[in-house]
């Protein structure tokens, strides 16, 4: 067991054997699932809980711990964070944003809110769909934050584009003050999501 927690590979290759494990047990102790619309409902939601950990989870470690403890390290520690650690938080920090919203929006369209919800649930009762449609813009907004301002800007703030030393600076205050818009955005967000699978 040692050997595969080692591996980051072996690790979630095994992690996915339990889970498949896991849902064969549920699937035979049930009778079997039909492979309906639920099922596909199901497993997109599975796919947009996962997705949607990662990028908040890198979310957070930016702004918790990296951002804060930047000014602690020693100069001549700092290429490390910036040309290893940082642009591999950030490969998996905004293709989790863009996994986590595409299964969104497909779970709310296999569930038949998806309009009704994109549309803030004027003209369908409010309620629920509000409350998820609120949560959807959210996260769309911050998407968007992460692909089209904090990841330019970081490529400029990391060395990844050459600039000149005053656009670094400006770009890596950019990222910054964005990917701490989606930090404050980040419990509005998760809050409507969850109200609107548990208040309604």
């Amino acid at each position: 067991m040692g050997e595969i927690l080692k591996s980051l590979p072996r690790t979630v290759h095994l992690s996915i054997a339990l889970s498949l494990i896991l849902f064969l047990g549920l699937f035979f102790d049930s009778g079997g699932f039909d492979f309906d619309i639920l099922f596909w409902s199901w497993l997109f939601r599975y796919f947009h809980v996962i997705s949607g950990v990662m990028w908040i989870g890198l979310l957070w470690y930016f702004n918790f711990v990296q951002i804060p403890n930047m000014a602690k390290i020693p100069d001549e520690q700092k290429p490390a964070i910036g040309k290893v650690i940082a642009p591999a938080a950030l490969f998996w920090f905004r293709w989790a944003a863009l996994a986590t919203i595409v299964t969104g929006l497909i779970v709310a369209y296999l569930n038949g809110y998806i309009h009704q919800a994109m549309a803030l649930g004027i003209g369908s009762g409010g309620g629920k769909n509000t409350a998820i449609g609120i949560g959807m813009w959210l996260g769309i907004v911050m998407a968007f934050n992460v692909w089209f301002v904090i990841w330019p800007n970081q490529k400029r703030a990391l060395g990844i584009v050459e600039c000149d030393a005053d656009l670094k600076a400006k770009s890596a205050k950019t990222a910054m003050l964005f990917s701490r818009t989606n930090t404050l955005l980040s419990l509005p967000m998760l809050l409507s999501m969850v109200a609107a699978q548990n208040l309604y």
